[in-house]
């Protein structure tokens, strides 16, 4: 086979039988079939009935289990979902192959159409930051507000530590890093991933990892997952490269839902220094840098990330002030320091962002709300599971 041709992958249902991915206390997985792809998604029962519905996106090589430290915090203010995209978790591969960012996005949006539970709260890391942001563009309808950690948004200058994620886009790169890496134990690619994507692997607990390490070893019995990986980072370097109005940063600017931003002062693969801009180029957005964070802060930071959703909430008049202090909710727990975040408004030009004024923790980008989270609770899981996250 030539290298520039990705491996064969058969139909899902032909596919062998690998064991379900985890799951946390209080959740649920379920299957939902639709149109050339079947996708898993994972749930919790809301608080009470009527709440509004929110929807979680992860990060490339991640899972819908990458939200499961959120998911309760706000289980008293949103009905919250999260998806496994195509190809990843319990999701298997999409019937045309299609893995880039706008396939990525139609997978989302069929879900949301066919669930009917639009508007949505609508939250993505990484690659999941780059497919919520085209959803908000071009289904203004299906989103009421836009929660996006460390989006994969362009760079012109990428970080070196984020070269090897790029890497896996290249024809033949995959094939080769397979085979290098053939003697690596599950738990050495867990620890690598989380030296990449935590600001501190240290908080990771022993069962956390523990976990991590039997997931890894369940996706690499999938014949697709690596195939996943090389094509989803494909798509992300072909969104990077796209100009004109299909372009990433042209579709944050039409972006009309209130938008949290939330950026890791020690991410490796999405530059801190894309903040400011990102706060510019959404035209309502607000906000938050983590000085200590990695690349997934509502892994590292759940709490400090929780606050900070339910002050947007409460913001933009989807939340009540009374429900700031629900159990469960984080807002006054003292978790990740006991801080509240100071999410303030970045608004759409350099003058808006002048205007707010940071709190918590000293550094950060100017014009955000800044908290520390050192003194923070342990985390429990590895977001990716490859030796690349993205």
């Amino acid at each position: 086979m030539p290298s520039t041709e990705l491996p064969f992958v058969p139909p899902a249902n032909v596919l062998p039988r690998v064991a379900p991915i985890g799951v946390e206390e209080g959740e649920r997985l379920r299957s939902v079939e639709l149109p050339g792809i079947t996708l898993s998604v994972r749930s919790r029962p809301p608080a009470r009935e009527g709440l509004p519905p929110a929807l979680y996106v992860h990060g490339l090589g991640g899972s819908s289990r990458n939200w499961s430290a959120l998911m309760p915090l706000l289980d008293g203010v949103v009905d919250g979902e999260a998806v496994d995209l195509p190809g990843f978790g319990d999701s298997p591969p999409p019937d045309d192959g299609d893995y880039s960012v706008t396939g990525h996005a139609r997978a989302v949006i069929r879900l949301l159409d066919a669930s009917g539970r639009g508007p949505v709260h609508l939250l993505g890391n990484s690659l999941g930051g780059a497919v919520t942001t085209r959803v908000a563009a071009l289904r203004p309808d299906l989103v009421r507000t836009l929660t996006l950690v460390s989006p994969a948004l362009p760079e012109l200058r990428v970080q070196r530590t984020a070269l090897p994620t790029g890497l896996l886009a290249v024809p033949g790169v995959t094939a080769l890093f397979t085979r290098l890496t053939r003697e690596w134990t599950a738990e050495q690619r867990v620890r690598g991933v989380m030296a990449l994507c935590y600001g501190d692997p240290g908080r990771v607990t022993d069962e956390g990892l523990r976990n991590a390490v039997g997931e890894m070893e369940r996706r690499l019995r999938l014949p697709y997952f690596w195939d996943a990986m090389s094509r989803s980072a494909r798509g992300i370097v072909d969104a990077y490269t796209l100009g004109g109005q299909h372009g990433l940063w042209r579709q944050a600017e039409r972006v009309l839902a209130p938008t949290l931003l939330i950026y890791g002062g020690r991410d490796q693969l999405v530059g801190f220094r894309m903040a400011q801009r990102a706060a510019r180029a959404f035209r309502d957005s607000r906000l938050l840098t983590l000085p200590d964070a990695g690349h997934v802060a509502m892994m590292e930071y759940p709490e400090t990330v929780a606050t900070a959703f339910r002050e947007l909430l409460l913001d933009t008049g989807e939340l009540e002030t009374g429900s700031m202090t629900e159990p469960g909710a984080g807002a006054e727990a003292g978790g990740d320091g006991g801080e509240r975040t100071g999410v303030e408004p970045a608004g759409a030009g350099a003058d808006h962002v002048d205007r707010a004024s940071g709190a918590g923790g000293g550094g950060g980008a100017r014009g955000s709300g800044t908290a520390g989270g050192a003194s923070g609770p342990e985390t429990g899981g590895a977001p990716f599971g490859a030796s690349t996250g993205g």
